[in-house]
């Protein structure tokens, strides 16, 4: 048994975290000679309790690895551990790191800057369009968008960033085999292909009320600054937000209506000295030093003209659907004959690239 093979052991073994992981390796040096000590051993070490020395004693009773190292292979994931160049160096930093990664895609060098957009399950349609248009901003430009796989505000960040053909990385709160909720099987997908879905749980782990705050501490912990779009004063957001001011990364909030439940969290992370957030540039301007002006696209107040720009077949649909005359969300999704999700879709990308300007009362007309 080798260390990697040894720490997925470890991470299958209850009663056994980062902090109880690491204070065995100070004692045996290596994780194989961990899960070789004997009862008396392992209660010799400080901190090892009655319950966790027998449950690390008995462990090939109750983990069987073959089948898990068979799981992993099967389903084409990677593991990492901390001593894995791709395992990200931010999270190495906090006090309790995951023993293990199981990552489907790649986690690379791009994903150093990495900024977390979280938000409520429950969201308006400010909430959702926002989120979007934040996570495509930040894609855009290069920058890789982490969020949680979730319904709501997390589904619309990786759309977002997604539609901006950028690196997005979902941080599951359940095995990596798992497709929590189940309409997002299409989105996971893409997710593998154009960043990574990322998980410390082992095979068949099912969502609980303990799996989502731990889901939470690796998106802070992996992120520059954590991004709470839309959020009531009860929602896992807000623990996400506080991991990141506890790992003392940057907090942000968006704002909302001041009536509206669901804006009431992001104004409390306000009052107490999160940075307000408007648009990707209050986020790029705490982080100059990662994403240097050279590296932003020139907007056309810049140069004069519109980007060059390649669009995909639905963009070009609801351009064409588009004139010099305002026209509503229902008047586009009529002449473009697209259903009504893949043309908010397209307008959201055109916003982004100049193409189209969205009006008050939701109105659209092509830029000129």
């Amino acid at each position: 048994m080798d260390s990697r093979e040894a720490f997925i052991a470890l991470n299958m073994i209850e009663h056994v975290g980062p902090v109880r992981a690491r204070i065995l390796l100070e004692h045996f040096g290596e994780p194989p000679a961990i899960l070789s000590a004997s009862h008396a051993q392992l209660r010799r070490v400080r901190n090892i309790g009655e319950e966790t020395a027998a449950a690390i004693a008995g462990w090939e009773k109750n983990v069987d690895l073959a089948a898990e190292l068979k799981r992993i292979s099967d389903f084409g994931c990677r593991i990492l551990i901390q001593s894995d160049e791709n395992y990200p160096a931010l999270l190495r930093e906090i006090y309790d790191p995951p023993l293990v990664l199981y990552v489907k895609g790649e986690l690379n060098a791009r994903d150093k800057g990495a900024v977390a957009l979280v938000g409520s399950r429950q969201t308006t349609h400010y909430g959702i369009e926002t989120a979007r248009k934040l996570a495509y901003q930040l894609a855009y430009i290069g920058v890789t968008v982490v969020s949680g796989g979730a319904r709501g505000i997390d589904t619309a960040a990786h759309q977002g960033a997604l539609s901006a053909k950028g690196r997005t990385i979902a941080v599951l709160g359940t095995g990596i085999n798992l497709i929590a909720p189940p309409e997002n099987a299409a989105l996971f997908h893409r997710i593998a292909e154009n960043g990574a879905l990322v998980t410390q749980f082992p095979f068949n782990r099912p969502a609980d009320k303990q799996s989502f705050p731990i889901r939470n501490r690796i998106v802070a912990g992996m992120t520059v600054g954590t991004v709470v779009v839309e959020a009531d004063l009860h929602s896992g957001a807000l623990i996400t937000s506080n991991f990141a001011a506890e790992y003392g990364r940057q907090v942000f909030a968006v704002p909302g209506r001041i009536d509206s439940p669901r804006s009431k969290g992001c104004h409390e992370l306000i009052k107490k000295g999160a940075k307000l957030c408007e648009s990707a540039e209050d986020i790029l301007s705490e982080f100059e030093y990662l994403f240097p002006s050279s590296n932003k696209p020139p907007s056309p107040a810049d140069t004069g003209v519109l980007p060059a720009l390649e669009l995909s077949a639905s963009e070009q649909k609801v351009l064409d659907a588009l004139d010099g005359e305002e026209r509503s969300i229902d008047e586009v999704i009529r002449n473009s004959g697209l259903p009504s999700s893949a043309v908010s879709v397209a307008l959201l990308s055109l916003e982004m690239k100049r193409l189209v300007k969205q009006l008050p009362g939701k109105l659209f007309v092509k830029n000129r």
